[in-house]
């Protein structure tokens, strides 16, 4: 029996079971599937969310896509001798991965399924994988279709992950290389290079046709929106038709500009900001930083800005909710599934991959958080929906961390899965109403 007939019996007994049994019945009869790990994979969960690995040990994990089917599939930051994706199946039934294999040559972070296709990205090039039948690994493994090529290869920020909008255009990060953009980067003196010239390339998104194949951004790439520093985390909310990104923040204020910063001010400014894209929308990088004690966007220090001047942001959009400094948001998902309660769809689920730049005050982040949105705009504070991925109680340094939450995928059974890029984890995170409980 293939995996997709085993999976579909499973979850009909366990609805015929929802329906007609008793309570301790349906307590004491769950399907494999739907079978949490004793300790929840390590995890701490939202109330009537479960857990269990699917797998472990796969590598530097990055951003995750599904299959129609169930497959999963994972970039690894760095391609190993085996290759640099990992592909994934259940074959009988339980959740978890028996059949795992490699290929492709390269690694890197963006991962998506568009079209029944497979689009993986490195740092320079957007590729294109294609299956026919129910194959794992795809026909074109060894030679994948190039659609865009040419970005810009860099030491910094140099991840080019990527989303599809339902118009048939593909917008792609490209992270600037830089703090500040100060012509000696992160450099105490260095002055601010004004207008920034990395602007024209990078510190940006960038739309493209998604399925043309041979673009490159010189010639076809069209700047969408500009001023963003480095967005790993995008995804489209089909809700509302827009692309949304979570930014990753400047760093070193106190550094550069002791006199200006404490210590503590820098580890907690600025803020990690979630931006609504639109056609020629700027947010402000590297002129402007958002300033979360008083809730506003300030022109950066190197641009003359005194911690309340606020001149060069002039005409900037401003961000449509704030998470707190440094906690380096990886990836964005809308959640659209049914599996989770109701009161999930249309949430934008953050994955936290942790700071290394709080210092002197604990590291933070690592951590899944779920936004509640409501007619395309956050309708309420943020909370967390998986917790424990550090498995310590204090990160001192981010090589404190035992796993770090960086790729979020929702499967078409409307379970959730997040990867880890420490040592390539892979959890699924599903609801079990608890009969024994009042639900809130």
């Amino acid at each position: 029996m293939n995996y997709t007939h085993y999976l579909y019996s499973c979850l009909v007994a366990l609805l015929f079971t929802a329906a007609c049994g008793s309570p301790s019945e349906k307590a004491a009869a769950p399907t494999p599937y739907f079978t949490a790990d004793e300790d929840q994979g390590g995890l701490n969960l939202g109330s009537g969310l479960q857990a269990y690995v699917v797998a472990e040990d796969l590598g530097r994990g990055r951003h995750l896509a599904v299959n129609e089917n169930g497959d999963i599939y994972m970039n690894l930051r760095e391609a190993t001798d085996e290759g640099g994706i990992v592909a994934l199946r259940d074959t009988d039934g339980d959740g978890r991965a028996d059949d795992i294999q490699y290929f492709g040559d390269f690694g890197g972070t963006g991962m998506a399924f568009y079209k029944g296709n497979l689009y993986a990205s490195n740092d320079s090039t957007v590729f294109r994988f294609t299956f026919s039948g129910d194959n794992l690994i795809p026909d074109n493994a060894a030679a994948p279709d190039t659609i865009v090529s040419g970005l810009p290869v860099q030491t910094s920020h140099a991840v080019k992950p990527f989303t599809f909008d339902e118009e048939g255009y593909m917008y792609v990060n490209v992270g600037a290389p830089s703090n500040a953009c100060q012509e000696q980067d992160r450099t105490q003196g260095s002055p601010a290079m004004d207008p920034c010239p990395l602007l024209e390339r990078q510190g940006g998104i960038w739309r493209f046709e998604a399925e043309t194949i041979g673009q490159t951004q010189l010639e076809h790439g069209y700047r969408f929106s500009t001023g963003i520093r480095n967005a790993v985390a995008l995804d489209y909310n089909s809700a509302d038709g827009h692309v949304y990104v979570v930014q990753h923040g400047r760093d070193m204020l106190h550094a550069l500009f002791p006199e200006m910063y404490s210590e503590e001010e820098s580890a907690e400014q600025p803020a990690e900001e979630m931006f609504r894209l639109s056609d020629g929308a700027d947010f402000g990088w590297p002129y402007c930083y958002y300033d979360p004690s008083q809730d506003k966007r300030l022109t950066a220090p190197e641009y003359g800005g005194d911690r309340q001047q606020a001149d060069r942001c002039e005409g900037t959009e401003d961000p449509v909710m704030t998470f707190p400094a440094h906690w380096a948001p990886n990836d964005l998902l809308f959640y659209t599934g049914d599996q989770l309660p109701e009161s999930y769809k249309g949430t934008a689920l953050v994955a936290f991959h942790g700071s290394w730049n709080r210092a002197p005050l604990e590291q933070k982040g690592y951590f899944v958080a779920a936004v509640p949105f409501e007619n395309g705009s956050p309708a309420g504070s943020y909370e967390a929906f998986a917790e424990g991925f550090a498995g310590v109680a204090t990160i001192e340094a981010p090589s404190d961390a035992q796993h770090r939450p960086t790729g979020l995928a929702q499967a078409p059974d409307g379970t959730v899965l997040i990867s880890d890029s420490v040592s390539g984890k892979i959890w699924r995170v599903f609801y079990q109403e608890d009969e024994t409980v009042a639900m809130n």
